[in-house]
């Protein structure tokens, strides 16, 4: 007897080949921050935002809200779900990091898998 304990259908992608990679940083001065628009060269399904300097994760994953949807980590290991506008990945082979999570005089990485 096979229980599902799943709510609606689960589902999953596979690349065919290697498995897309890319990475980069971002470094802002004192002036305000701005949307930045990243091209990884694909899509990517899972997205990593660090800022380094404070200690701030925010992940998207692939099946989450392209625009409303991010895991926030902060350095204590608190998890919580972010709502709002932080990453958004429309499924173009780019992706945007909002103003909310570019801030200002802080040095950020990033990583984008495919």
């Amino acid at each position: 007897m096979t229980t599902n304990y799943l709510a609606g259908s689960p589902s999953q992608t596979q690349a065919a080949g290697i498995v897309n990679f890319a990475a980069g940083t971002a470094k802002t001065d004192s002036g305000g921050a701005s949307v930045s628009t990243f091209t990884p060269g694909f899509n990517p399904r899972y997205i990593r935002w660090v800022n380094v300097t404070d200690s701030i994760m925010h992940e998207w994953y692939e099946g989450m809200s392209v625009t409303a949807e991010t895991v926030k980590t902060l350095l204590n290991g608190t998890r919580s779900l972010e709502t709002t506008d932080v990453i958004k990945n429309p499924g173009d082979g780019t992706f945007t990091v909002t103003a909310a999570i570019i801030v200002a005089s802080k040095t950020h990485v990033w990583q984008a898998f495919g």
